[in-house]
């Protein structure tokens, strides 16, 4: 199975992960969505009317007095695209840089699998296993927006923000596959990663608070992701491009068939 189809295979050895991290995004999610109800009242709008909006803004929170504005920033502004990205994260690191650590790539590609096959139909893999997550999340809140009170979001908002979250993760999967690629540390892969997925969430949320740092936001993910409010407005077709994009150079920056002097099964670089 391994030698004839990898991105099956890859599909197959996440079926006991993906569900578990499937749950936990789709219950998060649905938790914080059934407390709009609660929290659309007027003694809870005044209550919220007195958070500073650096505190707000730093918790990628808007207006928290509508229905969009609670979900762009309870729901989708933070818990759920962080669990997204430590989920993407790992599985981008699983996809070369696992066997790289534990020591068995070289019996994997000992077999009649090129090395470039291998990497990015374990990366295919990855990246469908976060439009799977989508679309169950998709799946679980559309229908449920009648009984959360969230009906002014349209079907159409929903689907937006949720393709956007999946291209969100790609970007970190895509990341942590580069870095594990080229330097077969699965450790150093999650540490940069990770580094990169908090730098990004600063940058959108933080950093702007400071005049001459404004320029930040325009720079990160969580910004291409939620910037333009697709809840409301639909696609953002330019955070939606900044996010294939980047996703797309990553991937380029790896050189499936790099010869490494020490190690010839290791991934390399593209030298510049």
């Amino acid at each position: 199975m391994l030698l004839r189809n990898v991105f099956t295979k890859s599909l197959w050895d996440a079926r006991r992960s993906l569900p578990g991290w499937t749950l936990a995004i789709v219950a998060v999610a649905l938790m914080y969505s059934a407390f709009w109800p609660s929290v659309n009242s007027p003694e809870m709008a005044g209550a919220l009317a007195a958070y500073p909006k650096g505190v707000l803004d730093a918790l990628n929170s808007g207006d928290l007095t509508t229905p969009a504005g609670y979900l762009s920033g309870s729901v989708y502004g933070l818990l759920v695209p962080l669990l997204v990205a430590v989920f993407m994260i790992s599985a981008g690191t699983r996809t070369v840089a696992g066997d790289e650590d534990a020591g068995t790539i070289d019996l994997i590609l000992a077999h009649p699998v090129g090395r470039s096959r291998l990497a990015l139909q374990r990366l295919g893999g990855a990246l469908t296993t976060m439009a799977l997550v989508a679309l169950v999340l998709s799946a679980a809140l559309v229908p449920l927006r009648g009984s959360f009170q969230l009906t002014a979001v349209p079907v159409g908002g929903f689907l937006a923000m949720n393709l956007q979250l999946a291209l969100f993760g790609a970007v970190f999967g895509a990341l942590a596959f580069a870095v594990g690629a080229a330097t077969g540390s699965r450790s150093l892969a999650l540490g940069a990663s990770a580094a990169l997925a908090v730098l990004a969430y600063l940058a959108n949320s933080v950093f702007p608070q400071v005049a001459a740092l404004e320029w930040t936001r325009s720079a990160s993910p969580f910004h291409w992701y939620l910037g333009g409010d697709p809840l409301t407005n639909g696609v953002q077709w330019g955070g939606v491009t900044a996010l294939l994009v980047t996703t797309w150079q990553s991937i380029c920056l790896v050189d499936p068939n790099g010869d490494n002097p020490t190690r010839q099964v290791r991934f390399s670089l593209i030298p510049s």
